[in-house]
């Protein structure tokens, strides 16, 4: 069972990924008695505080940092500009850097940072703080379903606050030191309304505080005054906009006491509550609570059922009574499970994974030992972490860090306790899917952990890739970034995770897999980052990213000649013509779409011409390469079996020779040994004759012995270009397949502390001093560039950081990557030395 302790303990449950340490100023070091927080976002990113103490001005500065899990060296810090500690860190949704929230507890001090930039302020001490929350989806596991909208049930949850339209409303809540809530609202031209208003009548100091939203679209505030003789106190939180003002209703919802309230034995021996936490933001029916006995500590489960708060999820607990002809619902907490068998708890990091707890659902993740979200992370002060079950809290794994050291009998106890303070964590955090543990320990080390989704048992190939490839879906569906995942995925499963996932998106409707199209894509080519075997595939799902973008955009200029909305959009219309017409001659195709809907400005095509010239040196490379078809290892191989992709260029080529009719200069520029030869009728005949061949998915042929003799003879014809392919990725990931720990140094890269680039990647990296290109726009850089560039990190993606463009066209095509790279993942400034 999970809560066996002998099955808790088998190796590789949880392991040290890498670890990222400051780097030691003599006359700087971190605090240790300061209590730190950490947030992980969807996004994985990471935001963590720490505590610096400069011996000579004996200051203490309260930094937040910021870091993406890939580039954990690569930090961005800010100094919080305030003297009082930082208790709360908070991500929206979006889990996006400039929606991150800050909450120092000072008098006089309050910081948030929205997406705005800019900073709110108020006058009361806060102690736990929210985002208002958006439309949440959950998403509960059901077995043996193909279709994603059978796998994953999308439970609804209404936004707290909406706009015209139900378009959720930004903003945050905060609950302060002496009982008072507090609410900002952003409006969406800037402005901003906030509002405060007492939790009760009766207000008395709070010393925890947690934030829980509700499907009905209500808010629950739970309280303590730190003394466990002391009820936890409850409110629901209803927020409103009323003539262009904030308006807070509140109400008090039952409350709850600890048993050592009514027990005079335990009175004396558990008198403070160190925790208080729901266990999710979207799950206020359940409550965690740590209270400390001395060095000991006791933990508690509660539950409860809102009435139109909670929805129908999860078990409920209430008690009814008759009176009369009517049956009013009388709510009362009850404890789930409780454990005393635990050292001095410093930090608990809660699973942001839902799940559906029935008793049907529970029985099957233990028959196919699937873990993932049914554990909830606790660190001790002798730096050990506890992974519990959320329901039963019984142990499920251990991990004793280098500092820590099993306890075998009382004496040891004693010893560990006189031994003077250990390094432990004071913050930790689960990711999105439960797979990795992020925690800062009391130094301000970083220390990244997986956690095994079997939690150590042992299962055979097909298991194992079931377990990733199930999570690999949901954070297909929900958008979530799936780096922990990478974290389990071994060389030997690349190509059959790769395979599932494709099989899978294949049985999905088609609707569906248009919108999944890219993230799939996206998605494979992280996992071919991951094998040798696979790496030149990354470069080909790159190309294929670029291409649908490409296609998209260009698509999207054509205009309908009559103003009355026609049945068919001209892109759509591109696309059904040139998949009927099967005539190897490009004129022939032309003469059957309505040329005056490709009309467009001359300036605007010259602009395209980066554009262009990639479509067209990229369909030269691929029938250049078709003789050398036998080699899995070249870039560009898969697109000669795929049917949809050389469909696309083949539309491309066709809108390029019409808009070459219009502007010359906007053609592909080809460099021939012959004045009179007409390059793209020849490479739009011989790239028609490879699509014929694989056009349908199911009766791929191999091309026959005239077009590969004809393919032979382009290098002859026509000069072949070489591809610009993507730099490999100078991530961390690739680093971690060994189960090796990597020990890492903020502001340093991997490379300047003795980490070598593997050579499996030497084919595809740029050397020192070669020139540069920007990937999005298609620019040379030069070998040394002086503008300012920015890089993706999940697939190296380089561009400029400002447009030198004022075209339209060219900048609606750098809007869409403003906030995101072609594979979805973020954006990070690279210095002006990059090489």
């Amino acid at each position: 069972s999970p809560g066996d302790p002998r099955a808790s303990r088998a190796p590789g449950v949880m392991d040290l990924a890498y670890v990222c340490e400051w780097e030691k100023k003599p006359k700087s070091n971190h605090c240790p008695s300061i209590p730190l927080v950490c947030a992980w976002s969807c996004r994985n990113l990471i935001a963590f505080t720490t505590d610096l103490k400069n011996e000579e001005e004996k200051d203490l500065t309260h930094m937040v940092h910021i870091i993406d899990t890939e580039h954990p060296w690569d930090v961005y810090s800010v100094n919080s500009g305030h003297t009082e500690v930082i208790t709360c860190l908070e991500w929206d949704q979006s889990g996006e850097l400039g929606s991150l929230l800050i909450t120092p507890v000072s008098h006089h001090s309050h910081v948030c940072i929205p997406q705005t930039g800019e900073a709110l302020g108020s006058h009361e001490s806060t102690l736990s703080a929210g985002h208002k929350h958006l439309c949440v989806v959950d998403l509960y596991s059901q077995s043996g379903a193909s279709n994603f909208g059978e796998k994953f049930s999308r439970v609804k949850f209404s936004p707290s606050l909406t706009l015209f339209g139900g378009k959720p409303m930004e903003g945050w809540i905060a609950v302060t030191i002496s009982g008072l809530v507090t609410v900002s609202l952003l409006k969406p031209n800037g402005q901003v309304l906030t509002s405060t208003e007492s939790l009760c009548r009766l207000r008395c100091r709070v010393a925890l505080a947690d934030v829980a939203f509700t499907g009905g679209g209500n808010i629950v505030v739970a309280t303590s005054d730190g003394s466990s003789t002391s009820p936890v106190q409850f409110y629901k939180v209803c927020v409103s906009v009323v003539n262009e003002k904030c308006k807070i209703d509140t109400e008090i919802l039952p409350s709850l006491f600890m048993r050592c309230t009514t027990d005079p034995a335990r009175k004396d021996k558990y008198p403070a509550i160190t925790h208080l936490k729901f266990l999710a933001r979207d799950m206020s029916e359940q409550v965690r609570i740590c209270w400390k006995h001395g060095w000991g500590a006791w933990a508690g489960a509660g539950r409860e059922l809102f009435p139109g708060l909670s929805g129908e999820r999860g078990l409920t607990y209430f008690l009814c009574f008759k009176v009369g002809d009517k049956q009013p619902m009388i709510l009362k907490w009850r404890i789930l499970s409780a454990t005393n068998d635990l050292d001095r708890v410093s930090a608990v990091a809660l699973p942001k994974l839902p799940i559906s707890l029935t008793n049907t659902d529970l029985k099957v993740a233990n028959d196919t030992k699937f873990f993932p979200g049914l554990g909830l992370a606790l660190a001790f002060h002798d730096g050990s972490v506890h992974i519990v079950h959320r329901l039963s809290l019984q142990m499920m794994a251990v991990f004793y860090g280098s500092s820590s050291q099993r306890p075998v009998d009382e004496q040891t106890i004693k010893r560990q306790r006189t031994a003077g303070p250990l390094v432990h964590f004071k913050a930790m955090q689960l990711s999105w899917t439960s797979l990795a543990l992020a925690g800062i320990d009391s130094h301000g080390k970083l220390s990244m952990l997986r956690i095994s989704p079997s939690m150590g048992h042992v299962l055979d190939m097909n298991m194992s890739l079931r377990h990733l490839l199930f999570l690999l879906e949901y954070c297909m569906v929900t958008g979530y970034d799936w780096w922990d995942i990478l974290l389990h995925v071994q060389p030997n499963m690349v190509q059959n995770l790769v395979e599932k996932l494709h099989e899978e998106y294949m049985r999905q409707n088609a609707a569906l897999q248009q919108v999944l199209s890219t993230r799939i894509v996206a998605m494979k080519a992280s996992l071919c980052k991951l094998s040798s075997t696979t790496i030149a595939r990354v470069c080909d799902y790159h190309a294929k990213l670029f291409l649908i973008a490409i296609s998209c955009t260009l698509k999207s200029l054509l205009r309908p000649h009559f103003l009355n909305t026609p049945d068919k959009s001209p892109g759509d219309r591109l696309t059904e013509v040139c998949s009927k017409i099967t005539d190897i001659d490009i004129d022939k195709v032309m003469i059957n779409l309505k040329t005056e809907e490709f009309v467009l400005e001359m300036t605007t095509l010259q602009s395209l011409q980066q554009l262009i010239q990639w479509v067209g040196d990229f369909v030269l490379y691929l029938l250049a390469s078709l003789p050398n078809q036998g080699s899995p290892v070249r870039p560009g191989h898969s697109f000669l079996r795929d049917g949809a992709s050389l469909g696309m260029f083949r539309e491309l080529m066709v809108v390029i020779r019409i808009w070459g009719l219009l502007k010359p200069s906007c053609l592909p520029v080809y460099t021939a040994t012959s004045d009179t030869q007409d390059s793209m009728s020849l490479l739009f005949r011989l790239l028609t004759k490879l699509w014929l061949c694989c056009r349908e998915e199911n009766h791929i042929t191999e091309p026959d012995d005239t077009l590969i003799d004809e393919c032979c003879l382009l290098p002859s014809q026509l000069l072949i270009p070489n591809i610009d392919w993507l730099p490999i990725n100078d991530g961390i990931i690739s680093k971690l397949q060994n189960k090796q720990l990597v020990r890492l140094q903020f502001g340093k890269a991997p490379g300047l502390v003795g980490h070598a680039v593997s050579s499996q990647f030497d084919a595809f990296v740029r050397a020192p001093g070669q020139p540069k290109i920007d990937h999005l726009r298609r620019l040379h850089l030069g070998a040394y560039p002086t503008e300012e560039c920015k890089s993706c990190t999940r697939c190296g993606c380089v561009t400029m950081l400002k447009s030198p463009n004022k075209v339209t066209a060219v900048k609606q095509w750098e809007q869409r990557w403003i906030k995101n790279c072609l594979c979805g993942g973020l954006w990070r400034r690279m210095p002006l030395s990059y090489s």
